[in-house]
């Protein structure tokens, strides 16, 4: 027994020596994985970067697209410079920033690969590619920075930069490596995935001088990176240069809008900046420049700008009280001026003639209408049901809240609701006397020049909206993807909208006649947007044609006055630009006006 035991036993330890045995002839010869790991100091990993999706406009007109670079990457380990002041001449730059960047990377690895010297152009490259062999350690690395073939449209497309230690840390799904670029705003940031591609790898043989012999074991261990997908926007971009041409020298924003998609059709936030600014190896210099400067070009007006909307709310509160029945549009009341200032000659007007000549009195009443319909006991109480009955329906209109435009940072606006006063005047101790300004549009109320550019397209839809974007498609190697956007219901009646949009009409004709286009019937409203600090904010919203409208459109000029005035005259140059294809000669007067400047003669 004990004997068999025996034999059971070496021959166990036979077995195990030769599996040990024919893993060892695995890993030395048979398996190249190990082979490679073992030659790192004669295999140069070489990482391939994707081309970066092209971004176009909806005509296919491209908007953004790349051009090559070259990162000089660096591996301290391998580092031999005989001759540091000739290594610093050659790539421009001191010993000081020699020694900064080399600790640098030995802080991160001193074994792996971490980049040195960013984004030398084609040109710079080949300049110094001969020499750079000379000089251990020390490797190209060729990839792509975005180039935009028009300085325009720079806050709506965002900017990519080089990926953070928090974005690391963050990263869940552990693509991102130190030194690789991610979108940080704009479309950039929300289609990062589509526009990144994926990255490859290639093994290369290299001699002690860092000459290249060619691929390891034929290529056997490479990838192929895959460029990002492309994006097709919703951008005119014909549209956008003209909008934003005639907002030089101004501060604002533009929003247009295609009503029966909700596609974006201009973009514009004034002032800006050339987005190649941010697209090079003067990054960091750039943006600190941008963002110390005082007009903000980095701030993005058109979903972040927050402003009184003034006299266009008069249009909701026009169909909020027509919806819920305490007007009808043959509904007359007097234009008192001893409770609420107003203009114009009118006295008795209905709910046309309200909207037409803008009669604060009669929104005043409107408004109280809405908030006290006595429907519980008490002032106070029946305000509270009046006002959240009121914020509904504002909700419903996408104030108050981000609308879901697919850019990040889109603010939300403010609709007071009853805990905003409770907080305030405590609970049960306000009503309508105490917030009647929100009736003409001011007061605590604030909205988004891209709130009231959607509240254009309910008007020209009478009575819903699809949400507002800036990508209608992605573009893939293999297919064209179209992407669904939801269609949201204000709750308004269409029937109710038919007044308020033929008093529109008469407004282009009338207060806002700088914004008449000659065959284009617009429903338009000013909204000159009150200001403490200095003259008022210009503002004008409307729609064309009347009919089967084709664009919705909002527009802001701060600090420079009546709404009928430069906004407005911006509106109709756009609308016709727009549908026409070009504004008529005997119309160069209206963008005369604009670019000289001639409405801040009326302040």
């Amino acid at each position: 027994m004990i004997e068999n035991r025996k034999y059971i036993i070496q021959v166990l330890i036979v077995v195990v020596g030769i599996v040990f045995l024919g893993k060892l002839f695995s890993i030395q010869v048979m398996d190249s994985r190990y082979k490679l790991a073992a030659e790192n100091n004669v295999i140069n990993k070489v990482v391939q970067y994707p081309y970066r999706g092209l971004i176009l406009d909806r005509n296919n007109k491209i908007i953004v697209h790349n051009t090559p670079v070259y990162d000089i990457m660096v591996v301290p380990k391998e580092v031999e410079v005989p001759d540091t002041a000739a290594f610093c001449n050659l790539l421009n730059i001191t010993e000081e920033e020699f020694t900064a960047k080399t600790q640098k990377a030995k802080q991160y690895s001193y074994i792996k690969q971490s980049l040195f010297y960013p984004q030398l152009s084609n040109e710079e490259f080949a300049k110094i590619q001969t020499r750079l062999v000379e000089y251990k350690g020390f490797y190209p690395v060729a990839r792509t920075v975005r180039k935009y073939p028009e300085p325009i449209l720079a806050n709506g497309l965002g900017y990519i930069g080089e990926v953070s230690k928090r974005q690391l840390q963050r990263d869940t799904t552990n693509y991102y490596k130190q030194g690789d670029f991610i979108g940080i705003s704009g479309i950039e940031a929300a289609y990062e995935e589509e526009l990144r591609g994926k990255r490859g790898v290639k093994y290369k043989l290299v001699n002690v001088r860092g000459i290249e012999k060619g691929s390891f074991n034929d290529g056997k261990f490479d990838t192929l990176s895959v460029p990002g997908n492309n994006l097709i926007s919703t951008i005119d971009l014909d549209l956008q240069k003209y909008a934003e041409y005639l907002m030089d020298d101004k501060v604002g924003s533009i929003v247009a809008i295609e009503p029966s998609t909700g596609e974006i059709l201009a973009f514009v936030n004034s002032p800006s900046y050339d987005p190649n600014l941010l697209a090079g190896r003067n990054y960091g210099k750039n943006f600190s420049e941008l963002n110390k400067d005082t007009l903000k070009p980095l701030f993005n007006r058109p979903i972040m700008a927050q402003y009184r909307p003034g006299s266009v709310f008069k249009l909701v509160q026009s169909l909020i009280a027509l919806q819920e029945g305490v007007v009808v549009p043959s509904t007359r009341i007097v234009c008192n001026r001893g409770i609420i200032n107003c203009h114009g000659s009118h006295t008795n007007a209905d709910l046309h003639d309200a909207i037409k000549y803008s009669c604060n009195p009669y929104f005043y009443q409107t408004f109280k209408r809405i908030v006290q319909q006595g429907k519980v006991e008490g002032m106070n109480k029946d305000a509270r049901v009046g006002l959240t009955t009121w914020n509904n329906y504002l909700s419903d209109f996408g104030f108050g809240r981000r609308l879901g435009i697919d850019i990040p940072n889109e603010s939300t606006g403010l609709v007071p609701d009853p805990g905003y006063y409770d907080y305030y005047y405590q609970k049960d101790h306000w009503n309508f006397y105490t917030i009647y300004s929100l009736s003409i549009g001011e007061g605590e109320l604030l909205t988004t020049p891209l709130q009231v550019a959607n509240l254009a397209s309910i008007l020209a839809n009478r009575g819903h909206y699809i949400r507002p974007h800036m990508v209608k498609g992605i573009d893939t190697p293999d297919s064209y993807y179209k992407i669904q956007y939801d269609r949201q219901e204000t709750g308004i009646d269409s029937v109710h909208f038919t007044t308020v949009v033929d008093a529109m009409g008469e407004i282009v004709d009338g207060t806002a006649r700088v914004a008449r286009v000659k065959d284009i019937q617009i429903a338009g409203k000013t909204g000159t947007v009150q200001n403490k600090n200095s003259f008022d904010h210009s503002a004008f919203m409307a729609f064309a044609p009347k009919e089967n409208p084709q664009i919705a459109i909002s527009v802001y000029v701060e600090n420079a006055g009546w709404g009928g005035g430069v906004a407005a005259a911006i509106t109709g140059l756009l609308i016709e630009k727009y549908i026409k294809g070009e504004v008529a000669s005997n119309r160069v007067w209206v963008e005369n006006y604009v670019m000289t400047k001639a409405y801040l003669n009326n302040l």
